[in-house]
């Protein structure tokens, strides 16, 4: 019975949320048309005579719609069984809606659902530009203020409308990166490939930002005003000023967020990420509060994101051992306490700050343990290259240097973990795992959850394959931590199967077991626990952060109803006398008010709101930690030193290794195929972009029912794209 209610209510929330995101949309459609203008017009009339009045119509139809989404949607993603499946879905499934249709170099990898939800966003955004420039095209009237030839006024409404697109650009773009309200889980998109969206929704937002403001200078410079207008701050209207700083702040977001310069300068890009805070703040301005409604949801619900995110991350925790790899060098696994009752994905990712190193720099590193398997304690590697990496390794090394008796401590903070909400990617027959070089990260943390699971009555695939594909031999080294599960596999449930292929270096006589030997040395070091001892304890219930964006909602709407009827004159004030006052007076006396003004009223209620929403989860959190948080387990304590020795081999090595070349994807595809009788098959892939297109290739050939060697019952591919962080 519990269970039928459950999916119940699991199905009314899908529905009311399908309802409320087509309402939003439709608004969307509806707002450049002729007939929406006029009954939205009559509407805020009406709201005027409310106490709620025209800004809060705007709030509660433009901004609501999305925050109501989000706080349902985490509601039901809570409901949504993080339970691995006791059974496995029908071959029927929808392969079209995950599976790759393009593959393409340029686009990367495209589902049919995404292409879906492109082409339809790029349908909206023709659709609004053509009804409100034909609509402009039939009412063209001189501005006042400048002497327009005809063309100049027309190119000038079309420069005017581009800015239009770039609103509908950021009314999305920052949904796609909220983590702890992770909005875009609903349709299946977890957080480290929903960046990708953020990307293309800046860039767009950008291109058409740009063509807004460098067309609306050019006719100001060929009508010789540009003078006047460029550095106009005008009490009423558009604020040029603030739009043209709200362009440059934009432009150099973007220019730094550049693969070149992200990849290379990671701190540039971090810092003036940042910026965004004075892009928002101008385009308001810019804007004015009424366009300012159709973006705020996302903004809002980024802060409220960002301040969870905050309060997460305190109180700090501590590393409580690292494991550095002899081969390769720079290669660390670090420990870290969790609260047993902290359960978690596979795939999962955490934050991770190092204060010591630098005060402001988060970075994602993928869980490689199972919470199953471990209880008190998660890990991760990190691959020490560059930068702040490199500085992590240089701290670790120097306490292995150091000639003092005991280790110190070194103080973390974590946020996260951030992972799928349930495991059907691993509900298929079979599972071919695809690495190359550090992507095997994610699957460390697979193969780790299955055989931790595999005794149990859960439905995980029986028979999995992992091509680990490395550049040097060396690089096996990553594999130790799963060494158990490779080599010891009589006393697992499932079949394990490893193909190894060393791309760059010529034939040689090793071994997989030899090579796991070989490079499956370590030092250990274990670190103090005094100045931090804090187990991780990941994020705050679903209920709880629900009820504070609800609760964030209704402070932000009733400071804003309270700074508008003290310092801006409403209608609602003055109806008892509007038959004593002259109309032109009336009007004069709401010119008054200079827009910056209520654009600054709307910016306080949201500080507020943040602000209030702050000092109840400070006193939430401060008595979860004094209450249920357990301290980190103190074992570690002195200094230590080990060096770990070789594995022992199992009794039948059916692993494999294969130097100088790298794999024929449609060769294994087609004899795992055949291996595994024709069962449906999950392929999952992580590693550089070619490698993932490759195999995309070859699951859309599949998908399109072309046979590539599979015999007797036709094959199921179901292609999985992962991303490693390390």
């Amino acid at each position: 019975m519990a269970a039928m209610a459950k999916a119940i209510l699991l199905a009314l929330l899908k529905v009311l949320m399908i309802v409320i995101f087509a309402g939003w949309i439709a608004l969307w459609i509806l707002k450049p048309t002729t007939l929406w203008t006029r009954k939205w017009k009559g509407a805020e009339d009406s709201a005027r005579h409310t106490v709620f009045d025209y800004y809060g119509l705007n709030f509660a139809v433009f901004t609501f719609p999305i925050i109501a989404l989000t706080i349902i949607g985490v509601v039901y993603l809570n409901l949504v069984t993080k339970e691995p499946p006791r059974s496995r879905p029908a071959r029927s499934a929808p392969v079209g809606f995950s599976n790759p249709v393009v593959v393409n170099s340029f686009v990367g990898i495209l589902s049919s659902m995404e292409i879906l939800a492109v082409f339809l966003f790029l349908l909206f955004l023709a659709w609004t530009y053509y009804a409100r420039i034909s609509n402009d095209f039939k009412k063209l009237m001189p501005i006042k203020s400048l002497k327009l030839d005809l063309w100049q006024i027309k190119y000038l409404r079309v420069a005017t409308r581009f800015g239009l697109l770039a609103e509908a650009c950021l009314a999305l773009l920052l949904l796609p990166i909220l983590r702890v309200l992770p909005i875009f889980q609903l349709i299946g998109v977890q957080f480290e490939a929903s960046v990708r969206y953020h990307i293309l929704l800046g860039t767009s937002m950008i291109f058409f930002a740009t063509i807004h403001g460098a067309s609306t200078l050019f006719i100001w410079g060929v009508s010789h005003h540009i003078q006047d207008e460029m550095w106009r701050w005008q009490k009423k209207g558009r604020i040029y000023l603030a739009g043209e700083i709200a362009l440059v702040t934009g432009v150099v977001i973007w220019i730094t967020s550049l693969p070149q310069i992200r990849r290379r300068r990671f701190e540039i890009f971090y810092y003036t990420h940042h910026l965004y805070i004075v892009f928002l703040i101008f385009f308001l301005f810019h804007a004015g509060d009424r366009h300012f409604y159709m973006v705020f949801s996302g903004i809002f619900l980024f802060g409220l994101d960002k301040l969870l995110r905050i309060l997460q991350s305190r109180p700090q925790s501590c590393i409580l051992s690292a494991r550095i790899y002899l081969f390769p060098s720079k290669s660390i696994e670090l420990t870290l306490p969790k609260d047993p009752r902290l359960k978690y994905t596979p795939t999962s990712v955490i934050y991770m700050k190092i204060p010591s190193i630098s005060r402001f720099q988060w970075h994602p590193f993928s869980i490689t343990s199972s919470s199953n398997s471990d209880n008190r304690t998660m890990s991760i590697v990190v691959k020490c290259n560059e930068g702040w990496t490199s500085s992590l390794y240089d701290v670790i090394q120097a306490e292995l240097d150091s000639d003092t008796g005991a280790m110190n401590c070194i103080p973390v903070s974590i946020e996260g973990p951030y992972g799928p909400a349930s495991l059907d990617f691993l509900r298929h027959d079979s599972l071919l795992l695809i690495a190359g070089g550090a992507g095997i990260t994610p699957f460390l943390s697979i193969i780790k959850e299955i055989a931790s699971l595999s005794s149990r009555r859960y439905r995980f695939a029986t028979r999995v394959q992992l091509i680990y594909v490395v550049k040097k031999s060396q690089d096996i080294c990553l594999l130790n931590s799963v060494s158990s599960q490779l080599l010891n596999q009589s006393s697992t449930q499932f079949s394990l199967n490893l193909k190894v292929y060393v791309t760059q270096e010529e034939s040689s006589n090793a071994t997989v077991i030899g090579l796991l030997n070989d490079f499956s040395l370590v030092r250990t070091v274990n670190f103090s626990t005094k100045c931090s001892n804090y187990a991780v304890h990941g994020l705050d219930s679903s209920v709880l952060m629900a009820a504070m964006v609800a609760l964030s909602s209704i402070k932000f709407l009733v400071s804003l109803i309270f700074f508008n009827r003290i310092f801006v004159p409403t209608e609602m004030k003055s109806s008892a006398s509007q038959k004593m006052v002259v109309p032109s007076e009336n009007k004069a006396s709401k010119e008054k008010t200079p827009s910056s003004v209520v654009d600054l009223l709307l910016l306080a209620s949201f500080i507020i709101a943040l602000a209030c929403n702050t000092f109840v989860a400070i006193i939430l959190r401060w008595k979860r930690l004094k209450k249920d948080v357990p301290a980190a387990s103190p074992k570690q304590g002195n200094k230590a030193i080990e060096l770990a020795g070789s594995v022992e081999a199992s009794t039948v090595d059916e692993h494999e290794i294969h130097f100088g070349g790298r794999p024929n994807f449609q060769d294994i595809l087609s004899k795992f195929s055949d291996e595994t009788g024709g069962s449906d098959i999950g392929v999952l892939v992580c590693g550089p972009e070619s490698m993932k297109e490759s195999v995309a290739s070859l699951c859309q050939l599949k998908s399109q029912g072309l046979n590539i060697g599979a015999k007797g019952k036709k094959p199921y591919f179901f292609f999985h794209s992962l991303n490693f962080t390390l």
